[in-house]
């Protein structure tokens, strides 16, 4: 089974080059972030046609995760329990949760679809609110672990983190900034401790996977590496293949981000398929 993330940074903008690359990878399942549109925005169409199904989690022209997958859901479910709300207060004094997580089950494997809140800038709300929403999102992967632990979970997206100087391609540039700070860092450390590891690293993949548009930043190779797989011991275990696909920063009208993919040594139904000799 394929399993990919990606911000694709508006699905209706984009939503030719991520068909066309689910069809061109032969990807299973795929969770995406910043898709920005509604439930009835979303170009379910052209998903159907190239035979894949779709969950969302979309309130308005910002945020948004989704998964698009061809083999079905189970257990689908919207954020997190621990999720903090940003914002204006609600009538009932709660503060509104951004669309940000999504939970599903695919051939038993339980992904989550996750963008992780910007920050902005240190001294702006939007950084406690960061660093509260992943201590939420810890404390709850803590709980699922216990509860689950021969399941194989897999937390996928956009974490706004780069948790290594090597992950920028000039710390220097980032002094007193947001997606390195030692806070951050230390929440991004937290889900590690809580018992998940970064599955693309691990295979030795080297890489970003964001490039700003501003000041030729891509072809100055000059990006992030702040999207991931971070998958449980059961998770990692079906690992068998993992990659960043940097071609796709190429071409007309990409996202910023580009795909992170692993393959899984699970047999689905898909694989019955193949041709069978006697």
């Amino acid at each position: 089974m394929r399993v990919a993330t990606w911000n694709v940074n508006s699905i209706r903008t984009r939503v030719g080059r991520v068909v066309d690359w689910l069809g061109r990878e032969d990807v299973d399942v795929l969770a995406m972030q910043e898709i920005k549109c509604t439930e009835a925005q979303f170009p379910f169409e052209a998903f159907a046609e190239a035979g894949y199904e779709v969950e969302l989690h979309g309130l308005n022209q910002w945020n948004g995760v989704a998964f698009a997958s061809r083999l079905g859901f189970e257990d689908v479910t919207v954020g997190f329990d621990r999720a903090p709300g940003f914002g204006k207060a609600l009538d009932d004094g709660t503060l509104p949760k951004e669309a940000r997580a999504l939970g599903v089950t695919v051939e038993g494997v339980r992904l989550w679809s996750l963008y992780v809140p910007n920050g902005r800038e240190l001294d702006n709300p939007h950084y406690p609110y960061k660093l509260e929403w992943l201590a939420g999102l810890a404390a709850d992967t803590r709980d699922w672990l216990a509860e689950h632990p021969d399941t194989p979970l897999a937390l996928m997206g956009d974490f706004n983190i780069a948790p290594f100087d090597h992950d920028v391609w000039d710390i220097g540039v980032f002094a007193g900034k947001t997606h390195v700070s030692q806070p951050e860092r230390d929440a991004f450390a937290a889900l590690e401790a809580a018992g998940l590891v970064d599955v693309v690293r691990k295979r030795g993949v080297e890489g970003y996977t964001y490039w700003d548009y501003q000041q030729l930043r891509f072809p100055r190779n000059e990006g992030m590496r702040i999207d991931f797989i971070l998958g449980s011991k059961p998770f990692d275990d079906l690992v068998l293949d993992a990659r960043i696909d940097r071609n796709e920063r190429k071409g007309d009208a990409p996202s910023d981000h580009v795909p992170v993919v692993v393959d899984l040594d699970l047999e689905t139904e898909d694989d019955d398929d193949r041709p069978m000799f006697l």
